[in-house]
């Protein structure tokens, strides 16, 4: 029996949102959540619905990750782990201690009752068992279907609570692609072997289960093969990327210039530059962090890397290479070139 549920997997310029937003408004009788981890893409699918139909339509609902857990999951049925306290917001910054058990509201919520960001969907999952699965009950009267976009930013037990939607009513379409895990839902240690790139065998095992169908895109129609090819190389375990950008520059593929050479670059090219962090040297040129520019598209982009990523440009070596979903995220926000910033 073929699941009705979707897992999309598709690389950096693969079109994933915009599929979503696609397929959402083909959704026309039907009850629809989009939902995502970061505010930013939130509304950016928000602008993307209103730039493709005009307006939001009244049967879609569009949220960040945390409203809708704390919307739909957390508040309706709490009662049934708490029978006096009651969750007013989430707790975003505070760390939950270790040493108390489940049997004590503190585990789930500080003083001001605002439950902590790590243990969220923990609550849900417990509280839903409590309730014999009213919890869900509610959301397959609520939504038809549930798109859940960045999938690669879950984490904790957002995975416990993504298997238990997987067994509902409701139609479920992850999109998302490991390679991209700059982010993360949570900084808890439950099913710490599945978050990002390992999120590839958590999704085969769903898939022999049956709880849904599995489809990879390989297809880029932002960058150019060469730099394809380059991020391919940063995880040569998963499928090779074809591009679908076939248009030629006067300066594409990959390049390296020194510190004294960006001035006349960035004066020639133009390029979107991009670095670790606010504390990365880029010479008092306007740049912004590799992680705020994942989802976006720019015709070239000049790193400033880390020593990590030298000694991979250097070697090859992906052991050496420090984070590698962050250096594919930069090399894959550029259409035509890429270029390092490197004075060894």
């Amino acid at each position: 029996m073929q699941s009705h549920n979707n897992i999309i997997i598709a690389s950096a310029g693969g079109r994933k949102t915009t599929f979503v937003i696609e397929e959402a408004l083909k959704q026309k009788n039907k009850k629809v959540l989009i939902t995502t981890y970061t505010r930013e893409n939130r509304d950016q699918i928000k602008s993307y619905l209103v730039a493709h139909n005009g307006c939001i339509p009244i049967n879609i609902t569009v949220l960040s990750w945390y409203t809708f857990l704390l919307r739909d999951g957390v508040r309706p049925y709490q009662n049934h782990l708490f029978q006096e306290r009651r969750v007013q917001s989430i707790d975003f910054e505070s760390k939950p201690s270790r040493y108390i058990g489940k049997d004590n509201q503190a585990y789930f919520v500080n003083r001001a009752n605002n439950i902590y960001q790590d243990r969220v969907s923990d609550f849900i999952c417990q509280c839903n068992r409590m309730s014999e699965g009213l919890i869900i009950k509610r959301l397959e009267k609520v939504f038809d279907h549930i798109y859940v976009d960045e999938m690669q930013d879950l984490s904790g037990w957002d995975y416990d609570l993504v298997e238990i939607l997987l067994d509902s009513k409701i139609a479920i379409t992850l999109v998302g692609d490991p390679r991209q895990a700059t982010y993360s839902t949570n900084n808890s240690q439950k099913n710490k072997a599945k978050k990002g790139r390992n999120m590839i065998s958590w999704i085969e095992e769903l898939s022999k289960k049956n709880k849904c169908y599995v489809e990879e895109r390989t297809e880029c129609f932002r960058c150019n093969q060469e730099i394809c090819d380059f991020a391919d190389g940063l995880y040569p375990k998963l499928s090779k990327t074809i591009s679908k950008n076939t248009e030629k520059t006067r300066h594409d593929g990959f390049f390296y210039i020194k510190s004294d050479e960006v001035p006349s670059y960035v004066s020639t090219y133009n390029p979107k530059i991009l670095r670790w962090s606010k504390s990365t040297n880029t010479l008092d040129f306007p740049a912004i962090n590799i992680g705020i520019s994942k989802g976006r598209t720019y015709d070239r982009v000049l790193i400033f890397p880390t020593d990590p990523m030298k000694q991979y440009l250097k070697t090859k070596d992906i052991n050496k290479a420090g984070d590698i979903s962050k250096l594919y995220v930069a090399v894959t926000r550029a259409r035509f070139s890429v270029t390092f910033v490197i004075d060894e």
